[in-house]
């Protein structure tokens, strides 16, 4: 069975026919995407899908990384932060170094990129490689995956010189985007239904990989997978588990993830998190292994209900990964979070961890309402969330790029 029939089986056969008549359009078409890491974050799980699905379509596509040192990524760990709306003042220093490892991988990539038909960069880290290709031959589209409704001031003007000199600019929902002098477009970013962290599991090896963690699958469980990021508000969740607790002695609390390699924050936190619940036997706190999803598929199939409690979030995809599954969500009431979870439908949105607590007594007490909420998450994430609709808003994109957007696409 190709890559291309197993899709329609999840997300129907008109879906994908939609996708090969986009795609006959820009048959041969060289797309590269460039991004800070292989692996940790929602951006790479994308690419993971993106890519080969852009293959088998007849696109020559293809995926190139950033390399960088400690302090390159420290600094663009600070921007994205500030694009989050972090008052913390531009280090000069460091964005000098920036400049200068982003030279380096403009050169290391120079033959790649100047001759692709389509670029796609993603988030700061790799938004001033463009500088670097003033006679490129393709079309360059800047795909922001970050909250940048209130970015700090002196980091955005910096970073928006390069952004600028883009053709075009991808966000996640309308309240992110920014003004500048080419068009804006809004694509929401999705899941990939077919990966290990998505895909059915057998009910053995659900069980087999939690118990193997110390949980009891019998007692009543909460759990938030997210990169250990203060954004992602782990403290908070930690808060409203003990809150809850008081009213459902017997509950477990998962609070796991991992880092990214582009993230140098995230070992400060986890440990932040591992001493918050020191003592407490039913919260778990833990580190998993890059890619290790099968456990993440697991843990979050096993869960009575799926946290995402984000103070600023750009997407949350995380909150699509539970509705995949057919769980009730709870989440915290920001960006993109808000675009999937509609209270008291296919989910709780929430502003504190006192919010947070409320809910998960609710749904607790309340095992019907909680299938309920959780069928329809699923079926809401399967119509609006997977990434055969990404790809076909990024195919619609580039045909509409190619042709000066036209107002129609014909496709024959």
């Amino acid at each position: 069975m190709t890559l291309l029939e197993r899709y329609a089986e999840v997300a129907g056969s008109d879906v994908v026919e939609h996708l090969r008549q986009l795609a006959g359009l820009l048959r041969g078409a060289r797309v590269i995407h460039v991004n800070a890491t292989a692996w940790g974050g929602g951006v790479a799980e994308l690419l993971n899908a993106l890519v080969p699905l852009s293959r088998e379509l007849g696109l020559e596509a293809s995926w190139e990384v950033l390399e960088g040192t400690p302090e390159f990524f420290a600094c663009t760990k600070l921007m994205h932060n500030a694009l989050q709306g972090l008052q913390v003042a531009p280090d000069w220093r460091a964005l000098r170094h920036y400049q200068k490892v982003s030279a380096e991988n403009a050169e290391r990539l120079s033959a790649v990129l100047a001759d692709a038909d389509f670029v796609f960069i993603h988030d700061p880290q790799p938004a001033s490689l463009i500088r670097h290709f003033p006679q490129r031959r393709g079309q360059w589209i800047w795909r922001c995956h970050i909250d940048a409704s209130h970015p700090e001031r002196q980091v955005w003007e910096y970073l928006r010189e390069f952004v600028a000199a883009h053709d075009a600019s991808v966000f996640s929902l309308p309240a992110f985007a920014r003004p500048l002098p080419h068009p804006c477009y809004i694509i929401p970013p999705a899941i990939d239904p077919l990966a290990d962290k998505n895909r059915e599991l057998e009910d053995t090896e659900r069980r087999r990989l939690c118990e193997g963690l110390g949980l009891s699958l019998d007692r009543p469980l909460i759990t938030q997978i997210s990169r250990f990021d203060r954004f992602k508000d782990p403290l908070g969740v930690i808060q409203a588990f003990r809150m809850a607790r008081q009213f459902i002695p017997d509950l477990q609390l998962v609070l796991a993830g991992g880092g990214a390699a582009d993230d140098p924050e995230g070992n400060e936190v986890f440990h932040e998190c591992l001493a918050a619940v020191e003592g407490d036997e039913d919260a778990h706190v833990m580190e998993l292994p890059p890619r290790d999803n099968l456990t993440v598929n697991a843990l979050q199939r096993s869960s009575d209900i799926v946290l995402q409690k984000s103070v600023r979030e750009g997407f949350g995809l995380t909150v699509t990964e539970g509705m995949w599954k057919g769980r009730a969500v709870i989440g915290g009431d920001t960006g993109g979070i808000r675009l999937q979870l509609i209270n008291h439908h296919t989910g709780f949105l929430v502003r504190s961890p006192e919010g947070a607590a409320l809910r998960i007594r609710y749904l607790m007490r309340n095992a019907r309402r909680r299938q309920e909420i959780g069928e329809n998450a699923r079926e809401f994430a399967r119509r609006s969330f997977l990434v055969t609709r990404q790809l076909r808003e990024y195919l619609t994109l580039m045909v509409a790029m190619r042709d000066g957007a036209g107002e129609r696409i014909e496709l024959g």
